[in-house]
């Protein structure tokens, strides 16, 4: 489907100028994530106290939860600069090289996306991250010969979405890897009050309370919905967001108590009414609901993993006891059968 989600965790481009205003600049800004921001502290302190470089540091987990925004805290308190690229736009090692050789000391070297580079460029960068040199070839054919370049000393922070792409190889030369985990309703609750107060939008509460549980644990999903309920609240209120701002708001955008919309609905719908609940190949999940099988594996499942509503088993997909009880389906037995068009028409289990 051709659409941009409301509630997408990923970055739209229209909301670089909204992240610059409600961006944390340092650790005693950002919201959640306590654990993490300890042990950043700890490193950073021992860091600066050494006179070191700080090592080389690893943020995973789903997108919209701050992991570049950690890093752009992580130079703040070193006191030293950032420089950001992706791993998709290091397609070769000149592009690798320009970077490196930019870079001062003790800088910050951000790859967003670390999992999808080129692993041309991934084995160039090992010298680099291991011994500060980075190796380039001059010449052709006979007259070829190595020149090894010298490196200021800086720190690689990655941050993946799928940590379960990153080879062996690059993955061991990470100092720490921070995992960040899905905010509670309370840090949202935070989350939302903060970002009202810097955007000057009167919000009760309760009502941030109410708009951070629907933002399925991630700020950026908050921020965006806190735009939305504000232009309503315009409309249809005297500016300030209440609860029933909210109500209203969500209910426009197909958005339930649990942050759950249109297509997620569907897919658990899908495997009540079609398969009696699972188990249930991804790729019939897909038939039925009209979308790509990758798509819901990455940007639908995580969530309804995460919440609760679904499992994976070896079998395929199942709904869960709270899926049943929050929709009301109606359980079916499933008769065992020795062969089920529905289960194995992709060849999956």
């Amino acid at each position: 489907m051709e659409f941009t989600r409301i509630i997408t965790p990923d970055a739209q481009n229209d909301e670089n100028e909204l992240d610059r205003t409600l961006r944390p600049q340092t650790f005693a800004d950002f919201i959640g994530q306590e654990q993490l921001k300890q042990n950043l502290s700890i490193f950073v302190a021992a860091a600066k106290k050494r006179g070191e470089p700080i090592d080389h540091i690893l943020f995973s987990g789903p997108p919209g939860l701050g992991k570049t925004t950690l890093a752009r805290i992580l130079a703040n308190e070193m006191g030293v600069e950032i420089t950001t690229t992706s791993g998709p736009v290091l397609e070769k090692k000149g592009d690798l090289a320009g970077n490196l050789t930019g870079l001062n000391d003790k800088e910050l070297f951000f790859i967003d996306e670390i999992h999808r580079l080129n692993r041309i460029v991934e084995e160039a960068l090992y010298p680099a991250i291991e011994d500060f040199v980075f190796d380039i070839m001059t010449g052709e054919g006979v007259a070829a010969k190595s020149i090894r370049l010298p490196l200021k000393k800086f720190t690689l922070v990655g941050a993946t979405t799928r940590a379960g792409l990153i080879t062996s190889p690059m993955l061991a030369r990470f100092g720490y890897v921070g995992q960040m985990k899905y905010y509670t309703n309370e840090e949202m609750q935070k989350v939302v009050l903060r970002s009202a107060k810097l955007l000057n939008i009167p919000c009760e509460p309760t009502a941030a309370a109410e708009l951070g549980k629907r933002s399925r644990g991630t700020p950026r999903v908050a921020n965006r919905l806190l735009r939305r309920v504000r232009d309503v609240a315009d409309v249809r209120g005297n500016g300030t967001i209440t609860t029933q701002m909210v109500f209203e708001t969500c209910k426009m955008l197909g958005i339930d108590d649990n942050g759950l919309d249109e297509m997620d609905r569907a897919i658990l719908t899908a495997i009540a009414e079609h398969y009696n609940g699972g188990p249930v190949g991804i790729k019939n999940i897909a038939v039925v609901v009209g979308e790509e099988s990758d798509t819901i594996e990455d940007v639908y499942e995580p969530y309804l993993i995460q919440c609760g509503f679904l499992k994976r088993t070896p079998q395929g997909r199942e709904i869960t006891d709270k899926t049943y009880n929050y929709f009301g389906f109606e359980r079916k037995t499933r008769k065992p059968t020795k062969f089920s068009l529905q289960t194995n028409i992709f060849g999956e289990e």
